[in-house]
């Protein structure tokens, strides 16, 4: 049994929670797992499953190393198009309607997280709305 095999249920969790740049790969017996958490609960929960497979860690065949988002509610985040504004719409998905803009190199407030992709800003005009996290860095 491979090793991707045998952490299948913790590879499939870490996809289906949102970790960011998740990348894995078996190098010499172990399996190397990165990525960036969107919460610490999901790494927490990385964690656990972890430790359900391979109690108190003794095989030594796994190298974890997600870490979390730093992007928290009430942080400060950056506005990081190409060249236009960013939309700011009612929800989150590119089927709802815009009802703001924030322009390249703003400064907008993280409201929330929708999921890995979706995040609810306020710009400095108080308009508020979901913005897609691409376009967004912490500073």
């Amino acid at each position: 049994m491979s090793l991707q095999e045998k952490y299948k249920v913790l590879l499939d969790t870490a996809q289906s929670s949102g970790v960011n740049d998740l990348n894995y790969a078996e190098m010499d017996g172990v399996l190397q797992i990165r990525g960036t958490a969107p919460t610490a609960d999901v790494k927490n929960k990385l964690w656990e499953i972890y430790g359900h497979i391979d109690p108190n860690f003794q095989s030594g065949d796994v190298v974890l190393n997600v870490d979390v988002a730093t992007e928290v509610p009430g942080s400060q985040v950056k506005v990081i198009t190409e060249n236009s504004n960013l939309n700011i719409r009612k929800g989150p998905g590119t089927d709802q309607p815009i009802v703001g803009k924030a322009a390249k190199g703003e400064i907008i407030t993280l409201i929330s997280k929708a999921n890995d992709q979706w995040w609810l800003v306020r710009t400095k005009d108080n308009e508020e709305g979901y913005c897609y996290a691409q376009y967004l860095e912490s500073v």
